[in-house]
Protein backbone atom coordinates (compact mmCIF):
# COMPACT_ATOMS: atom_id res chain seq x y z
CA UNK A 1 0.00 0.00 0.00
CA UNK A 2 1.34 3.48 -0.61
CA UNK A 3 0.27 6.88 1.44
CA UNK A 4 1.11 9.92 1.47
CA UNK A 5 4.30 10.41 3.93
CA UNK A 6 3.78 11.43 7.49
CA UNK A 7 5.59 13.27 9.98
CA UNK A 8 6.46 9.87 11.96
CA UNK A 9 7.81 8.34 8.96
CA UNK A 10 10.87 10.22 8.91
CA UNK A 11 13.35 7.60 10.70
CA UNK A 12 12.14 4.56 8.93
CA UNK A 13 12.31 6.43 5.62
CA UNK A 14 15.78 7.42 6.37
CA UNK A 15 16.58 3.91 6.65
CA UNK A 16 15.42 2.92 3.64
CA UNK A 17 17.50 5.71 2.19
CA UNK A 18 20.61 4.77 3.68
CA UNK A 19 20.67 1.08 3.14
CA UNK A 20 19.87 1.11 -0.33
CA UNK A 21 21.58 4.33 -0.88
CA UNK A 22 24.87 2.00 0.21
CA UNK A 23 23.97 -0.65 -1.95
CA UNK A 24 23.13 1.21 -5.34
CA UNK A 25 25.81 3.69 -5.25
CA UNK A 26 28.86 1.39 -4.31
CA UNK A 27 31.24 3.56 -6.00
CA UNK A 28 30.27 6.35 -3.30
CA UNK A 29 31.87 5.94 0.08
CA UNK A 30 29.69 4.94 2.42
CA UNK A 31 30.64 7.98 4.95
CA UNK A 32 29.00 10.04 2.33
CA UNK A 33 25.85 8.75 2.96
CA UNK A 34 26.23 8.76 6.71
CA UNK A 35 27.09 12.00 7.03
CA UNK A 36 23.93 13.12 4.67
CA UNK A 37 21.67 11.92 7.07
CA UNK A 38 21.18 14.87 8.95
CA UNK A 39 20.65 16.99 5.46
CA UNK A 40 17.99 14.37 4.52
CA UNK A 41 15.95 14.46 8.18
CA UNK A 42 15.88 18.54 8.40
CA UNK A 43 15.94 19.94 4.48
CA UNK A 44 15.70 17.23 1.81
CA UNK A 45 12.26 15.01 3.68
CA UNK A 46 10.87 18.29 4.86
CA UNK A 47 10.76 20.05 1.63
CA UNK A 48 9.38 17.41 -0.49
CA UNK A 49 5.79 15.53 -0.43
CA UNK A 50 6.95 12.01 0.22
CA UNK A 51 4.72 8.98 -0.46
CA UNK A 52 5.76 5.50 1.28
CA UNK A 53 5.20 2.03 0.13
CA UNK A 54 4.30 0.20 3.51
CA UNK A 55 4.16 -3.85 3.46
CA UNK A 56 2.49 -5.68 6.84
CA UNK A 57 2.92 -1.72 8.38
CA UNK A 58 6.42 -1.51 7.59
CA UNK A 59 8.20 0.98 5.43
CA UNK A 60 9.68 -0.57 2.74
CA UNK A 61 10.33 1.99 0.00
CA UNK A 62 9.07 5.59 -0.62
CA UNK A 63 9.50 8.01 -2.90
CA UNK A 64 9.94 11.85 -2.58
CA UNK A 65 8.33 14.48 -5.17
CA UNK A 66 9.59 18.03 -5.35
CA UNK A 67 6.92 19.66 -8.19
CA UNK A 68 7.71 17.39 -11.25
CA UNK A 69 11.09 16.27 -9.71
CA UNK A 70 11.19 12.74 -8.05
CA UNK A 71 14.06 13.50 -5.78
CA UNK A 72 14.08 10.20 -4.80
CA UNK A 73 12.97 6.86 -5.48
CA UNK A 74 14.36 4.11 -2.85
CA UNK A 75 13.44 0.40 -1.69
CA UNK A 76 14.66 -1.39 0.52
CA UNK A 77 17.64 -3.82 -1.00
CA UNK A 78 16.15 -7.41 0.17
CA UNK A 79 13.06 -5.75 -1.29
CA UNK A 80 13.92 -4.94 -4.63
CA UNK A 81 13.07 -6.94 -7.62
CA UNK A 82 9.44 -7.47 -6.33
CA UNK A 83 7.38 -4.74 -8.02
CA UNK A 84 7.85 -2.02 -4.99
CA UNK A 85 9.34 0.65 -7.04
CA UNK A 86 7.43 0.05 -10.13
CA UNK A 87 4.48 0.53 -8.08
CA UNK A 88 6.22 3.52 -6.48
CA UNK A 89 6.79 5.45 -10.24
CA UNK A 90 3.40 4.18 -11.40
CA UNK A 91 1.89 6.39 -8.32
CA UNK A 92 4.08 9.09 -8.99
CA UNK A 93 3.45 9.04 -12.43
CA UNK A 94 -0.80 9.35 -11.38
CA UNK A 95 0.36 12.36 -9.94
CA UNK A 96 2.08 14.01 -12.66
CA UNK A 97 1.79 14.72 -16.58
CA UNK A 98 6.16 14.82 -16.67
CA UNK A 99 8.80 13.95 -14.34
CA UNK A 100 12.48 15.00 -14.12
CA UNK A 101 14.74 13.08 -12.30
CA UNK A 102 18.81 12.52 -11.74
CA UNK A 103 20.64 9.12 -11.37
CA UNK A 104 24.62 8.53 -11.17
CA UNK A 105 25.65 6.87 -14.55
CA UNK A 106 27.41 4.18 -12.44
CA UNK A 107 24.16 3.13 -11.25
CA UNK A 108 23.42 1.03 -14.33
CA UNK A 109 20.69 -1.08 -12.91
CA UNK A 110 18.39 2.10 -12.01
CA UNK A 111 19.30 3.78 -15.43
CA UNK A 112 17.72 0.40 -17.01
CA UNK A 113 14.98 0.48 -14.61
CA UNK A 114 13.93 4.11 -15.48
CA UNK A 115 14.10 3.72 -19.41
CA UNK A 116 11.82 0.13 -18.69
CA UNK A 117 9.07 2.58 -17.11
CA UNK A 118 9.42 5.50 -19.74
CA UNK A 119 11.98 7.90 -18.75
CA UNK A 120 14.56 8.33 -21.54
CA UNK A 121 17.84 10.29 -21.28
CA UNK A 122 18.01 14.21 -21.60
CA UNK A 123 20.76 15.63 -20.55
CA UNK A 124 24.13 14.59 -18.10
CA UNK A 125 25.72 16.82 -15.71
CA UNK A 126 27.95 15.95 -13.27
CA UNK A 127 26.43 15.66 -9.02
CA UNK A 128 28.30 19.03 -7.44
CA UNK A 129 28.19 16.90 -4.09
CA UNK A 130 29.49 13.32 -5.21
CA UNK A 131 30.92 14.39 -8.51
CA UNK A 132 29.73 11.80 -9.88
CA UNK A 133 28.37 11.84 -13.65
CA UNK A 134 24.62 11.58 -13.86
CA UNK A 135 21.99 11.61 -16.03
CA UNK A 136 19.45 13.79 -16.21
CA UNK A 137 16.04 11.70 -16.83
CA UNK A 138 12.33 12.54 -18.18
CA UNK A 139 8.98 11.33 -18.64
CA UNK A 140 5.94 12.55 -20.19
CA UNK A 141 2.46 11.37 -20.09
CA UNK A 142 2.04 10.91 -23.91
CA UNK A 143 -1.86 11.29 -23.52
CA UNK A 144 -1.47 15.05 -22.26
CA UNK A 145 1.77 15.93 -24.19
Amino acid sequence: MIRKGLASDIEPVLMVWLAASQQAHHFVPESFWRDHLDTMRQVYLPSSDNYVYLDNQQIIGFYALVKNTLAAIFVLPEKQGQGVGKQLIADAKSRCNRLELSVYQRNVASVAFYQQQGFEIIAQDEDPLTGQAQYIMSWQDRQTA
